[in-house]
């Protein structure tokens, strides 16, 4: 089949099965997560995520066997192209198919495949992350929760801290030390956990912006079965790097417009000052003007980096950029936000602040956490420096 085909087939069924009401940015709180409980608001969510779960594009790049559609490269960017232009919401939100998914077809067993991607594809399974510790953030290696090896399973004690959703999920990736006497990045293995297990503990945390995602976990005890293991025991991390990769493409999205962290600068321009303001030579005007050149930059820039990483397979480094100017172009968006908001941002809750203005002071607050999640603007500048710019380390002297 031409692309030219497969461009007029995927518009016609788009057009047909993905409702007028799903064609809007989605508010804040209706966001679909694919999982054991899914709650949908209206009909038109349901029919739209059983339409995009029966062709096989929740995965549209993974191999039919395991769920996915089986598209090529070059199909599922006309895919993606042709939902933006209808404006389509995303028909599901999951983090397995994000960032573990992409690590198991690469390195899972043909079982392990089996097992967790096909449910996974099927917006079955809800996952959360286990990576960081109260004294391993951005040091991620310093992790201290252990998973002894007790023969026919894994014995899990420490805990887990910042896991989005852990109070929700059925299923948790995470590293795990597997040998305390290796070195600070050996030792580290990949694991996959049931939430429902006997010995985890989840306790929510609440931040600044109020009501969070974030939960910690502790973990007593906890049996893990040896085939839940990823990849090689003590080799986790290597598959952790490329599953951050794979977290920090996927949080260089999170501006698009369809999401409710979306908050668009023209629409604000036009509420909060009035035609003699905008029509005069004002700094906040041009800055925000500026902003929005940015942001298409950006947007047509990630556009031909995916290009580039399809061609050349991983580089990690190309991640990290996307990450790093999206994350930092957002925190600079929400500022001038702020300034156009003025008195009218100062709100916690209630009259006389609408929901949106509520909702855009809670996306000033977390625009300085998404610099810090998945890895900080100065981890990755660190990447970008030895995996793009190829500068030497610091430890080599400057040789």
């Amino acid at each position: 089949m031409s692309i030219e085909t497969f461009q007029q087939q995927t518009r016609a069924w788009l057009e047909q099965h993905c409702p007028p009401s799903m064609r809007t940015p989605i508010p804040d709180g209706e966001l679909v997560w694919g999982g054991s409980h899914i709650e949908f608001v209206n009909e038109d969510q349901q029919r739209w995520f059983e339409a995009m779960r029966d062709k096989g594009w929740f995965c549209p790049a993974w191999p039919k066997e395991y769920g996915g559609g089986g598209l090529s490269a070059e199909q599922v960017k006309v895919l993606e192209n042709e939902m933006r232009r209808l404006g389509c919401r995303p028909p599901q939100i999951n983090l397995g198919i994000w960032m573990l998914g992409p690590v198991l077809l690469e390195h899972g067993s043909e079982q392990q495949k089996q097992r967790f991607l096909t449910p996974m594809a099927q917006g079955k399974v809800r996952w959360c992350q286990g990576f960081s510790e109260p004294n391993a953030g951005s040091d991620l290696a310093n992790i201290r929760t252990t998973a002894e090896d007790m023969g026919d399973h894994y014995l899990v004690n420490g805990s887990k801290i910042w896991t989005s959703y852990g109070d929700k999920s059925d299923m948790m990736y995470g590293v795990f030390r597997t040998d305390k006497s290796a070195s600070k990045h050996a030792g580290i293995s990949l694991l996959v956990l049931d939430m429902n297990s006997e010995g985890i503990t989840v306790r929510p945390i609440d931040l600044i912006a109020g009501k969070s995602a974030f939960c910690e976990v502790f973990f007593d005890n906890v049996k893990v079965p040896k085939d839940h293991l990823i990849g090689e025991q003590n080799n986790g991390w290597t598959l952790a790097k490329q599953l951050l990769q794979h977290e920090r493409m996927a949080m260089s999205k999170f501006g698009e417009f369809t999401l409710p962290t979306h908050f668009p600068l023209a629409p604000a321009i036009n509420q909060y000052m009035d035609d003699a303001q905008v029509g005069k030579d004002n700094a906040l005007v041009q800055q925000a003007v500026a902003c929005m050149m940015e942001e298409e930059a950006f947007h047509l820039t990630s556009q031909r980096m995916k290009d580039e990483m399809i061609a050349r397979q991983h580089n990690p480094g190309l991640m990290s950029i996307m990450k790093l100017v999206h994350t930092e172009q957002e925190k600079v968006k929400f500022e001038l936000l702020l300034d156009l908001y003025g008195f009218n941002a100062l709100g916690e809750s209630g009259s006389p602040f609408s929901d949106n203005e509520l909702l855009m002071t809670k996306g000033w607050l977390n625009s300085f956490t998404q610099t810090i999640a998945g890895g900080s603007s100065e981890i990755q500048l660190n990447v970008i420096a030895k995996r793009v710019l190829e500068l030497p380390d610091s430890k080599q002297g400057g040789k």
